[in-house]
């Protein structure tokens, strides 16, 4: 009885270890009837690698990298593909025209402590008690009435007569005219004034203008002429 136990066990454990190795190693018919092949992986380790010399060397064209081409935007039918922009900003266009200085940076950049010449000081103090309280386009009109008076041939033919001739100007006091502060910045200003009217650099009157007065007064005069323009408190006339 003990032996026939012993010798089916034995039949037993035999039967299990073929089923075993049955299920685990499939055959090779068996293998070929897989309808999904999974690729191997393998890594070889250091120790397991062969030493350099018994490789073969590699086939001159299996060396060669063909680098990928860059991926291609396929549009769906019906579809416009999409087309990659580098820069999405707004690009202003560019010209050749420069910005024009305004009427005060002329004045600022010819702004100085002396007129520089007789005629060019005369002009500068009329803009200075005449207009100096003013705008900066006030004080080049009433330079311009000066300049005007002169090119006119009514009136004296230089600047200087023309800002002291007798009963024209109220700061004129029997042809003296009297001294600015010329450490003040309405001097400067107004030397500039006088520079940029002087050049032609700005036109603010018509040259028929010869008159203005403050628009405080009322001189009978005024209604024989034709009214150009107010800048500031002067009205101007031709």
């Amino acid at each position: 009885m003990i032996r026939f136990t012993r010798g089916a066990a034995y039949a037993v454990a035999t039967a299990a270890f073929t089923a075993a190795m049955t299920f685990s190693a499939p055959s090779q018919a068996q293998a070929a009837d897989f309808t999904t092949s999974v690729p191997v992986v393998q890594t070889v380790s250091p120790v397991q690698a062969a030493p350099a010399a018994v490789l073969p060397a590699a086939p001159q064209a299996a060396t060669a990298e063909v680098a990928a081409p860059a991926p291609v935007a396929v549009a769906a039918e019906g579809q416009v593909a999409p087309v990659a922009t580098p820069f999405s900003g707004t690009i202003a266009p560019i010209t050749g025209a420069q910005p024009q200085p305004t009427l005060e940076d002329l004045v600022s950049a010819h702004a100085a402590d002396a007129a520089g010449d007789t005629e060019a000081d005369c002009l500068a103090k009329a803009v200075y008690f005449e207009a100096r309280g003013e705008s900066t386009e006030g004080q080049v009109a009433v330079a311009e009435v000066v300049m005007n008076r002169a090119a006119s041939g009514r009136y004296p033919g230089t600047l200087c007569k023309v800002v002291t001739q007798p009963a024209q100007f109220s700061f004129v006091h029997k042809g003296r005219v009297p001294t600015p502060n010329f450490a003040s910045a309405a001097w400067r200003k107004a030397v500039g004034v006088a520079r940029i009217a002087l050049a032609k650099l700005a036109d603010t009157l018509p040259p028929g203008v010869l008159w203005y007065h403050a628009s405080y007064v009322k001189p009978s005069w005024g209604k024989r002429l034709t009214r150009t323009a107010q800048i500031g408190v002067h009205i101007f006339y031709s």
